[in-house]
């Protein structure tokens, strides 16, 4: 059965940030589907993949084996280019103790998420060799930048990156020296920061502050790097200057948030 891991976060998943994966297999003129989210442990040969939840499954009956064969070439390759890594061996469905609050430890952090703008018109214009090459000179970057100022990384996106600070000025210094950095690129990014408490377990995070994060930089245009309230209120000695963004409602998040533009 042709498997595909796709390694990102699902903005639209409520409860952490996870990766994908589908399976594709063709019996005679019928298709079977199944995807879901999946958590990785490890890498190389050492690397295991595990159901979090029970997958969804899909049976796609096409009349003709030579349909069939043609449907699964097609979601094949939809996937691959979609950026998903073939995945080999199979997909376990993890036993989780009963107690699984005993193993959640919680942090405090100043959570940066890091966005490429129109990266797919992009992609597009580029081709997908040379667009692989600009992303690999980006994550390059990115990383180059984290470990300058002591940033951690927690998971990457197809063209983006989550990464927590100790302090909130170690997260906006590093956004800024990221934003000039890929410029060189031809690259735009956008940036949010929030500074709040998140969960761990092993290496699954959980948390609203992740989101408030996400949503912060979704309000962000090209170039800019905005943050909550709560990095702000953290701030009040830095000589970093702020403008005013004004109060919004980030979508799923309850309450209002007040937003500030960080100035050069």
């Amino acid at each position: 059965m042709p498997k595909f891991l796709r390694i990102g976060i699902l903005q639209s998943n409520v409860s952490g940030y996870t990766s994908k994966a589908w399976c594709v297999r063709r019996i005679g003129s019928a298709v079977f589907l199944k995807w879901g989210a999946v958590k990785v442990h490890g890498a190389g040969d050492g690397r295991k993949v595990y159901w979090t939840l029970p997958p969804r499954e899909k049976t796609v009956r096409c009349g003709t084996a030579q349909r069939a064969q043609d449907y699964a070439k097609a979601a094949i390759a939809r996937r691959r280019n979609h950026r998903y890594e073939p995945l080999a061996g199979p997909i376990a469905i993890r036993r989780r103790s009963a107690d699984r609050s005993a193993e959640l430890k919680q942090a405090l952090a100043t959570i940066m998420i890091v966005d490429i703008v129109g990266s797919t018109e992009k992609a597009a214009k580029l081709g997908d060799a040379r667009w692989t090459k600009v992303m690999g000179h980006y994550y390059a970057a990115v990383r180059k930048e984290l470990k300058t100022s002591r940033g951690k990384e927690v998971v990457t996106t197809g063209d983006g990156v989550l990464a927590t600070f100790k302090v909130p000025a170690a997260g906006i210094s590093c956004a800024t020296a990221i934003q000039k950095a890929v410029r060189t690129l031809g690259l735009e990014i956008r940036v949010g920061l929030h500074a709040g408490e998140y969960k761990m377990s092993g290496t699954e995070v959980v948390g609203l502050a992740f989101h408030i994060g996400a949503r912060v930089a979704a309000k962000a245009r090209a170039g800019e790097v905005l943050v909550s309230s709560a990095v702000k209120d953290l701030m009040s000695q830095s000589q970093i200057r702020f403008r005013d963004h004004g109060v919004h409602q980030l979508k799923g998040v309850p309450e209002r948030w007040r937003l500030y533009r960080v100035e050069d």
